[in-house]
C-alpha cells in the first residue's frame, strides 16, 4: 500500500439546527500541489480522538486510479445507443 499524502487541514464535525455538518479548512498551497486536471481528490477520515484544537477528522490525497481496462470498458459501453431501454 502506498504511503498516504496527508493534507494540512482543520476539519471539525459540528451539530447545527438541521443536523451535523463539517467545517473544513485547507491550505491553498497544499491543495494546489496535488491538483490534477483542475481537480483535487481527497479522503476525509475520522480521527480516533479529537486533536488539541478540536479537529475531529483529517484529510489525505486520494490516489486511487481505476485500472485502464475499466476505463476503456466504460467508454465503449457508453458510446453504444442500441442497448438503451427507451
Amino acid at each position: 500500500m502506498a504511503e498516504k499524502n496527508y493534507v494540512a487541514s482543520s476539519i471539525k464535525k459540528v451539530s447545527g439546527q438541521y443536523g451535523d455538518f463539517f467545517n473544513a479548512n485547507f491550505k491553498l498551497e497544499d491543495l494546489q500541489k496535488i491538483a490534477k486536471r483542475g481537480w483535487v481528490s481527497i479522503v476525509i477520515s475520522e480521527r480516533r480522538e479529537p486533536s488539541e484544537k478540536g479537529a475531529t477528522h483529517y484529510a489525505y490525497e486520494n490516489t486511487y486510479e481505476p485500472p485502464k481496462k475499466d476505463i476503456e470498458e466504460v467508454k465503449t459501453n457508453s458510446s453504444s445507443d442500441e442497448d438503451l431501454p427507451f
